[in-house]
């Protein structure tokens, strides 16, 4: 895996020097101008991250103009395609960090998320993932422009009530915006299954329960963002509905989804390709879906399915 660094803009402010090393880490393909607005707000955070590390598969998913802007160091690895591998490329790159937390290329975070974060962390030595509350989604519709996403984290502010009582025991954290403790990482021997390539969907649900047999998984009310949602450089309909069969059934083979929570995982994704396809959402491939459901099927039934089909998936 190639690294590279770039140091912070002349006359910025430095890192938070805060109790825990706190790293930003965010995976991205194929989405450079998307990951430049995004990394550009974190400039608003109250707690600057110690560090942050972007994982992309080429040098022309980023431009790097954006990260000597920041207010802090960051790195640039460059890794095989793949949501798990982007992610354990990110995580080996930071034996230093107490945190990592984990970001989607078009999330957005709330300006005291990581302040946030870090008093949880340390106030809270048994938690090893704290996942945020998504106030706005765009993945489940057509998608949250750049203007209409920061209009509602700045509302979000205004609007803020501290909770006293804000930690709630999940089963895993979203992947978009998710917290890990690297000791947990590190005395677990924690990774992200690259048996499931490319987008890797559930690699969230699956890291998290690996993650649970070693402390507490929760959801935070006061770490707050938006979702942006946005559809370029997505899996392709046929693949993602081949994923929505195989990568199911693998957890539940490996133990870290349950059976019933499997099942009913599929039949929600089948359901709706099937009483989509004839009319679909604009921004969804229901027909490639569906496509991809049944041919997951077939391979279950001739026992040849696995995740990593979808890689030599037209």
């Amino acid at each position: 895996m190639n690294v590279s660094s770039v140091s912070p803009k002349r006359g910025a402010l430095a890192p938070s020097a805060g109790a825990l090393h706190l790293v930003v880490g965010i995976p991205s393909t194929g989405r450079k101008d998307i990951l430049a607005r995004t990394l550009r707000q974190l400039a608003r955070q109250d707690r600057q991250p110690d560090e942050v590390v972007v994982c992309v598969c080429s040098q022309d998913d980023i431009d790097r103009n954006c990260l000597a802007d920041l207010a802090c160091p960051s790195r640039v690895l460059i890794s095989s395609r793949g949501s798990c591998r982007q992610r354990n490329g990110i995580l080996d790159a930071v034996p230093q960090a107490d945190v990592v937390v984990f970001l989607d290329d078009d999330f957005l975070m709330t300006a005291p998320y990581l302040e946030e974060i870090e008093q949880l962390f340390s106030e809270h030595p048994d938690v090893v993932i704290a996942t945020g509350t998504v106030i706005a989604d765009g993945i489940t519709g057509p998608g949250i422009s750049l203007t209409e996403g920061i209009d509602r984290i700045l509302a979000a502010e205004l609007a803020a009530d501290y909770d006293p009582d804000p930690l709630h025991a999940v089963n895993n954290g979203y992947g978009c915006n998710m917290a890990v403790r690297m000791s947990a990482v590190r005395g677990g021997n924690l990774r992200f299954d690259e048996d499931m390539p490319l987008y890797g969907w559930l690699e969230d649900v699956d890291f998290s329960r690996m993650a649970a047999r070693h402390g507490r998984v929760v959801k935070s009310t006061r770490l707050t963002g938006v979702h942006l949602g946005t559809k370029l450089s997505r899996t392709s309909g046929a693949r993602f509905g081949y994923s929505q069969i195989a990568n199911p059934i693998y957890l539940a083979r490996k133990g870290t989804m349950t059976v019933r929570h499997a099942g009913l995982q599929m039949a929600r994704n089948v359901a709706a390709n099937a009483a989509k396809v004839w009319r679909p959402e604009p921004w969804v491939d229901r027909k490639g879906r569906l496509r991809g459901n049944l041919r997951a099927f077939a391979d279950l039934l001739f026992r040849r399915l696995a995740p990593g089909n979808i890689e030599t998936m037209d």
